[in-house]
């Protein structure tokens, strides 16, 4: 017999479970995880890349997801597209340190990908360039040598450029 789903007002899917720091849902009636991002979240790019740096700074790539995909959702063209660049490469990280290298070259190159197609100028002073080549290189390093060399600091690049 499967569980019911969580589903919202509308009858969209909701994951209601609490989540540990990886976004891993926990076992129903566990303690309390990690706080959640709320679904009506609505912050400005600043707002949404400030946040989602703290996550990052964290180890918190998968919350750092959600604030980015809300930014993304909210997003008008053409930075719809830069949005969801940025959420896939912080699920990439996610996979990372939740330790499936496959799924972490997958989505920190298809987030690659897609930031490389971001012309013009961007919001709240990301450095996209250098997230392509962080991306980039840390895909190529978990192909070569799997997931063992990969630190907190990889798992953490610097959304806005001249950030340390």
């Amino acid at each position: 017999m499967t569980t019911p789903r969580d589903r919202d007002a509308a009858g969209r899917a909701r994951n209601a479970r609490p989540r540990d720091a990886s976004g891993r849902p926990l076992p129903r009636g566990a303690a309390e995880g990690v706080e959640r991002v709320p679904d009506d979240l609505v912050l400005t790019p600043d707002e949404a890349v400030t946040r989602a740096q703290e996550l990052l700074d964290a180890g918190r790539p998968f919350t750092a997801h959600e604030v980015l995909e809300g930014a993304w959702k909210a997003a008008d063209e053409p930075d719809r597209e830069l949005w969801r660049a940025l959420a896939q490469l912080a699920v990439g990280l996610t996979h990372a340190q939740r330790g499936n290298a496959r799924g972490a070259v997958a989505l920190l190159d298809r987030g690659a990908g897609n930031l490389a197609r971001c012309v013009g100028p961007v919001p709240a002073g990301l450095d996209v360039r250098g997230l392509l080549a962080h991306a980039e290189a840390l895909a190529r390093r978990i192909e070569r040598d799997g997931l063992s060399g990969v630190t907190e600091r990889d798992l953490s690049p610097r959304l806005r450029e001249g950030a340390v």
